[in-house]
């Protein structure tokens, strides 16, 4: 256990806080998911640059990661969902990409890659936080609600732009290879080597 991947099961522990806050549809406890999704998020800026500065990147960082801004963003979207407040073709597809992804990369695991998060996906990351917060509070101040469909729309393309990218990464390096053509896209496929074992 170290300070990143304590951050990283943090940001994980604080999903059900928010999906109760969000379900609960107050004023007062909207307010406060958003204050958990901030806090939320600002522990994935954090786990990723604590790492790098402590040299305290491992394969299980690596790995949790991705998967806690998934259970986090995922969870705000069926969430709202539920409320009705965001179209359900939208979450499908936002949902559906997320899980292509998660199975995208025990692939390449399965062949000794690592998938490395793209610039990209941490564009993805911070405009769905952004989306999340702009719809919650376009309940209580419905003047967002334009600003809220807009950014959803735009949360969909950049999340089908960005599957695209993972998906002619690996086809360029893995059994896939040829499917999409040898589409290299840098610094997203790394090979592990052999002494790179969980520290922990």
């Amino acid at each position: 256990m170290n300070i990143p991947i304590f951050l990283t099961l943090l940001r994980i522990g604080l999903v059900p806080l928010l999906v109760v806050l969000l379900l609960a549809g107050r004023a007062t406890t909207d307010l406060w998911a958003i204050v958990v999704l901030m806090v939320a998020a600002g522990t994935d800026l954090f786990d990723g640059y604590l790492a790098r500065k402590r040299q305290q990147t491992t394969t299980l960082g690596t790995l949790l990661d991705p998967i806690a801004d998934k259970l986090l963003t995922s969870a705000a979207f069926i969430s709202l969902l539920s409320l009705q407040l965001v179209p359900a073709w939208a979450v499908v597809v936002i949902l559906g990409r997320e899980y292509a992804i998660s199975g995208l990369r025990s692939l390449a695991a399965a062949e000794g890659f690592t998938v490395a998060a793209s610039e990209l996906g941490k564009v993805k990351m911070a405009l769905q936080v952004a989306t999340i917060t702009t719809i919650v509070l376009s309940v209580r101040f419905p003047i967002l609600q334009p600003a809220g469909l807009a950014m959803l729309w735009l949360v969909v393309v950049i999340a089908l732009i960005s599957g695209l990218q993972y998906v002619s990464s690996y086809c360029a390096w893995g059994d896939l290879r040829g499917f999409l053509g040898r589409v290299k896209w840098p610094m997203l496929l790394r090979r592990r080597p052999k002494e790179d074992v969980p520290t922990h």
